[in-house]
């Protein structure tokens, strides 16, 4: 399961303050307006989420480096699991024209703010229970996702993104090395369930199947 540096640029480029995401407002509160994933969590203020998710291109990059990593060409298959409002996948079929796109999501929200150029290509659902079938998908990636599901739908969401793919997949999720580390995700995290370490996240892999590519996310 080779680790890869995708998403790593991105989350260090954005400033937190991890106090204040504690004082500021009562986090309880607010946590509970986050896990609706509606429009608190997506165009809120940036105490119950983005502050306002719009696209503004940061996922080119990734969606760049994916393609040369995993060698996407026209007429291959690419799902993303937690696919928010669409921005990679639009930045996908921008970089790769011929690619085939699919987009999964919890949040209803998320779905009817979709990108229009992708919009036709997503849908609600649950990472738990793909609506696709077995061997699909030429590469399937969850970025910054999993990590929001109970134990059980982690399992569930892990053995599921195997099922569909035929090739290449990847999932990016948070963790902590440390005490601080640990800290700050408790403080900045609104909609997390899953808290582990980089060796009980390669458990969880390992023992749910899963043998694609991973990376953390960590809140230094």
């Amino acid at each position: 399961m080779p680790y890869r540096d995708f998403v790593s640029l991105i989350h260090k480029s954005t400033p937190r303050d991890y106090v204040a995401r504690v004082t500021e407002r009562d986090k309880a509160e607010v946590a509970e307006l986050a896990v609706l994933f509606d429009y608190d969590y997506w165009d809120g203020s940036r105490q119950t989420g983005y502050g306002g998710y719009r696209y503004d291109g940061r996922w080119r990059k990734v969606a760049d480096a994916m393609i040369d990593t995993y060698g996407l060409k026209a007429g291959m298959r690419v799902l993303d699991v937690g696919s928010g409002k669409g921005f990679l996948l639009h930045d996908f079929a921008e970089a790769c024209p011929g690619i085939e796109v699919a987009g999964i999501d919890i949040s209803a929200y998320a779905i009817e703010h979709t990108m229009e150029t992708v919009k036709s290509f997503v849908q609600q659902g649950s990472a738990a229970l793909l609506p696709y079938p077995d061997d699909h998908f030429d590469l399937v990636i969850s970025i910054n996702t999993l990590h929001n599901l109970y134990n059980y739908d982690l399992w569930a969401a892990l053995r599921e993104i195997e099922r569909v793919s035929r090739g290449s997949k990847y999932i990016c999720v948070e963790g902590y090395r440390n005490e601080r580390e640990k800290v700050n995700l408790m403080y900045w995290q609104l909609t997390c369930r899953a808290f582990h370490t980089p060796t009980e996240w390669e458990f969880i892999f390992e023992q749910s199947g899963y043998s694609g590519d991973h990376e953390f996310i960590f809140f230094e």
